[in-house]
């Protein structure tokens, strides 16, 4: 019975908070803290499987309803297709450490990406004018590399600096679309973004050298990922008496 009464006092001060929302389209500052699941297309799906992110942006909505700001997001992820280890391999298939016993050699995904963002606000698919559907583009950089973690330091082959000549770190001029709804109550505290995002970025190898192959790695790669993403938004808006009533 109390969480039914709290409930309804909640529902009832968002709606009589968001009056000003629902008749007053705003500046509005924004940060935001994003979670994304992705999946890689193209290059990128030779090398990786399905990957996570976490990441931020700082956005400015204008009363016109266009977004302008940055963004960025960590990478990381356990599914690693491309075996850059397979040299150090014995027929069992794992690495043996300078002791003769089998190594704990952790293989991960680790990455990020930075974008300037420009975008707009369809206030006529919301709630309110500050609400609706929100399709924005980025133009920035993507990097990604295979991280080895030695957790025993007992692997002379990957020891330090040369970890370099596995790890396959690539990196680029990459280009993002997001489509998707943003959703802005009075109260600040149900602020949320959830879309679809797309990457599209061309890379190269800044390694030059893989030392498991021997060779020069010198292809223009093309890596694709796309992925739903969910964000809690905080307003950074202040709180005036023009902003609740008109």
């Amino acid at each position: 019975m109390r969480f039914r009464l709290i409930l309804i006092l909640f529902l009832l001060s968002d709606i009589l908070l968001s009056q000003g929302v629902s008749d007053t389209t705003l500046n509005i500052p924004m940060l935001a803290v994003n979670f994304s699941g992705q999946k890689p297309y193209g290059d990128l799906s030779d090398r990786f499987g399905e990957n996570l992110s976490v990441g931020g942006s700082f956005l400015f909505k204008a009363r016109r309803t266009w977004i302008v700001g940055v963004e960025g997001a960590y990478i990381f992820g356990k599914n690693v297709k491309e075996d850059v280890l397979q040299q150090l391999k014995t027929n069992q298939s794992f690495v043996i450490d300078n002791e003769g016993f089998p190594a704990d050699l952790r293989v991960t995904e680790r990455g990020f990406n930075s974008y300037i963002v420009v975008g707009k606000i369809f206030p006529k698919l919301g709630h309110n004018p500050n609400s609706g559907l929100v399709i924005n583009c980025g133009f920035g950089y993507l990097q990604h590399k295979i991280k080895l973690y030695d957790a025993n330091k007992k692997v002379a082959a990957v020891k330090g600096d040369l970890t370099k000549g596995y790890d396959r770190l690539s990196g680029g001029f990459a280009m993002e679309q997001f489509v998707g709804y943003v959703f802005l109550s009075g109260n600040r505290l149900v602020n949320f973004i959830a879309g679809f995002e797309f990457h599209e970025a061309f890379t190269k190898s800044y390694r030059g050298f893989n030392y498991d192959t021997g060779l020069p790695d010198t292809k223009q790669r093309k890596d694709y990922l796309i992925g739903f993403r969910i964000g809690w938004i905080l307003p950074l808006y202040k709180r005036t008496q023009d902003f609740y009533y008109n």
